[in-house]
């Protein structure tokens, strides 16, 4: 027979997850459908405002200028203030700016349009990494973060065939790509909206945890924090300047470089080596990786916490990315090959999240393990600027793809390598003051 406590605790981690983790998950996809539906729409932009190759790279690229700026300072609001409203103000606010998106003219009103977007969104992510923390232990949370961050893929997987749909219309004057804009901003508002109403700070805010389930999570989580006690003592900027988490930042400064180039690229990419021009076509075809990516990314969650091992959660998939796109230059090309390759790709890029995120919060607690967060994925989100940059101007200098291929190979492989060597040995035993 079950112990009341044992009761308490499984009731617990059911109600926390399935009272936070779906929305979380929706508010997600709305971000990513929004920071990533430029590369659809470019598809019907580029004709109108005349984009190049190296401008749209550009264009998808600035978003990471804007958004390198607030992840800390939102990682640590949501540690010190409210999870709540932070995440609320954010939604509201990139919905706003994504709507506006719509009314662009020119290459440069649509940098300033990007650059402001990423600030609006730069402490979402982190924010919610952080506030995953002040619900789920570390026995759950690596599947907390894969389901969480299960939107990425899906938020592609569903935002192709929309784009697609709405790129085909020409309402009121206004071509497809402005509807696009206008139509993918508005849910992000009213999500902000339900946010205020419906996200509890901590477990001492939500009244649908009863006492004892209450009393089982918020033990649990204190005594998390009392067995990394030796870490409290450390500063912010102890944190900071930590040798793992400096090898952390410059391993997912790689993989963002690789990965977002083939993001934003994709539906490019699958427009000129397939020779297909229906738009309509690249959008559900698109959606065919990342639904791969969406099985790979929970099974690699779910597998990391079982295994309790992180490092080679985050390298296979990488190095299975690299090894996907190097079989292009080997194998006899054709359409069904670049889109199972691509499949795998998709994976790689994002399975290795849950592990990846869950690193710093083994090793780092409280402000220390906020700080860091942030400081980890707004200096690599840097990286999602070099990515599609890069790519596009090699693509525009060269007339190939092949060279902005290979940068992503190395870039994947270099980072899975860095991980794999970044130093095991607890903070205290590693920082001075």
């Amino acid at each position: 027979m079950p112990l009341p406590e044992q009761e308490n605790g499984e009731s617990a981690r059911s109600r926390i997850a399935w009272r936070l983790l779906p929305f979380l998950f929706l508010l997600y996809i709305a971000n990513y459908i929004d920071r990533t539906n430029i590369a659809y729409a470019t598809l019907g932009m580029k004709g109108e405002l005349g984009l190049t190759d190296s401008v749209f790279g550009t264009a998808s690229g600035i978003f990471f200028i804007g958004y390198f700026a607030l992840q800390i300072p939102g990682a640590l609001l949501v540690e010190r203030w409210s999870a709540r409203l932070l995440l609320a103000l954010t939604l509201i606010t990139w919905g706003a700016l994504t709507t506006l998106t719509a009314f662009v003219y020119t290459a440069h009103q649509l940098y300033g349009a990007r650059f402001l977007l990423g600030a609006a969104e730069a402490g979402f992510f982190p924010g919610v990494i952080v506030y995953l923390s002040h619900w789920f232990t570390t026995q759950d949370r690596g599947k907390s973060i894969a389901r969480f961050m299960a939107a990425i893929p899906i938020g592609f997987m569903i935002g192709g065939p929309i784009a697609g749909s709405i790129l085909g219309v020409h309402w009121l004057n206004l071509a497809g790509w402005r509807w696009l804009f206008l139509m993918e901003g508005a849910p992000a508002i009213l999500l902000g909206i339900a946010t205020i109403f419906y996200l509890p700070d901590r477990p001492n805010d939500a009244p649908w945890l009863s006492p004892g389930e209450r009393d089982w999570i918020n033990a649990r989580l204190t005594a998390e924090r009392a067995a990394k006690a030796h870490v409290e003592r450390m500063s912010i900027w102890q944190a900071l300047r930590h040798p793992s988490v400096l090898i952390l930042t410059a391993a997912l400064f790689l993989t963002y470089i690789g990965g977002y180039a083939f993001w934003f690229w994709f539906p490019t990419m699958l427009q000129r080596l397939t020779g297909w021009t229906d738009v309509r076509l690249i959008g559900w075809v698109g959606a065919i990786p990342f639904a791969a990516a969406t099985i790979a990314l929970l099974a690699a969650g779910w597998s990391s916490d079982r295994m309790r091992e992180r490092r080679w959660h985050f390298a296979i998939p990488q190095l299975a990315a690299a090894l996907a796109l190097a079989a292009w230059f080997v194998l006899p090309h054709s359409n069904a090959l670049f889109i199972g390759l691509c499949s795998i790709i998709g994976c790689g890029t994002i399975a290795y999240f849950p592990a990846f995120f869950t690193l710093p919060s083994e090793f780092l607690t409280s402000a220390a393990a906020a700080a860091a967060v942030g400081f980890i994925n707004c200096t690599a989100s840097i990286g999602g600027y070099f990515g599609p940059k890069i790519f596009g101007d090699l693509s525009q200098r060269t007339g190939s793809f092949n060279t902005g291929f290979v940068v992503m190979i190395a870039c994947w492989i270099i980072a899975s390598t860095l991980v794999l060597i970044c130093p095991r040995g607890r903070p205290s035993e590693q920082i001075t003051s």
